[in-house]
């Protein structure tokens, strides 16, 4: 699957889209909530159809809950909910896109993985690529809120949290089953975070329903599919900074869709980004 990374550097990237077009019409936890109990009843579907195993082992459970605790409804809820109290998108790209720094240094003690010299150079490259082409955003501070920005920070910690947990002891729950129940467990917590902050609303527009079928079939279920097969066959550091080229990629679906011009800068910023993405996906190769 040589084409995997850029599949889902494409799928991933168009997430901020998503919640640009539909979070105007409906509150992000309930928006969230029906997103992923959508995604789930598809995966046991396809499961059932394919004759791929369903049931999980006690301790599948329990390593499912914690992906989907953190990787969905941490990660996502943050997001979502950063957005929707004002953080910028691009500020909340920037903010997760520090995780593949954070899992490459706690990696080497909880995975027993090493950074090369060359690996440590493109960390560097890429999260300064990903400052270069956001750094306008960050002049767009006045509607911010500390909750929005806490949230964000919580996305960063889940997603984290959620690689070290996949890569060190997920690779042996099964693929379609365990997701799925990731997606139950995450549905309920939103469903929970919905019913706390009386986050009820949906507007059934043309958008919304837009919005909501492609998070559900290119994210919930593509993104994420590829992202934990990734994760099976490279390193957690590897895999973590495909994340760096999702904020270029954003920048860039935006000047076509919504007509975003792209400067000097921006190009210089993609070009850091993916030389430090290569240098770091480079030992993960090598060392197979």
């Amino acid at each position: 699957m040589s084409f995997a990374p850029l599949l889902f550097v494409a799928l991933w990237s168009t997430g901020f889209v998503g919640a640009k077009y539909g979070l105007p019409f409906a509150d992000p936890f309930i928006f969230l909530a029906i997103r992923v109990a959508i995604a789930a009843v598809l995966l046991y579907a396809y499961a059932a159809l394919t004759h791929s195993k369903i049931s999980l082992t006690r301790q599948e459970l329990k390593l499912s809950t914690i992906v989907g605790a953190t990787l969905h409804f941490a990660y996502l809820g943050g997001v979502f909910y950063g957005i929707s109290k004002g953080v910028p998108a691009g500020i909340a790209a920037t903010v997760t896109s520090l995780q593949p720094i954070l899992v490459s240094i706690i990696g080497v003690k909880v995975l027993g993985e090493s950074i090369r010299p060359k690996q440590l150079v493109g960390l560097i490259c890429g999260f300064s690529g990903v400052l270069i082409v956001l750094s306008p955003a960050f002049e767009v501070t006045s509607h911010m809120t500390i909750a929005g920005i806490v949230a964000v920070l919580l996305s960063l910690a889940g997603s984290t949290t959620a690689t070290l947990v996949q890569k060190k002891s997920g690779g042996s729950v099964p693929l379609l089953a365990g997701t799925a129940f990731q997606y139950v467990v995450a549905a309920s917590l939103f469903l929970c975070a919905a019913s706390i902050t009386s986050g009820f609303h949906i507007l059934w527009t043309g958008k919304f329903i837009f919005a909501l079928v492609w998070l559900i079939v290119a994210l919930s279920v593509g993104a994420i599919l590829i992202l934990l097969t990734l994760l099976k066959s490279g390193s957690a550091a590897g895999v973590s900074s495909l994340l760096y080229l999702v904020p270029p990629a954003t920048a860039i679906e935006a000047y076509f869709l919504f007509n975003e011009k792209l400067s000097k800068l921006d190009f210089l910023g993609i070009a850091l980004t993916a030389l430090g993405v290569f240098l770091v996906m480079r030992k993960s190769v090598h060392s197979k």
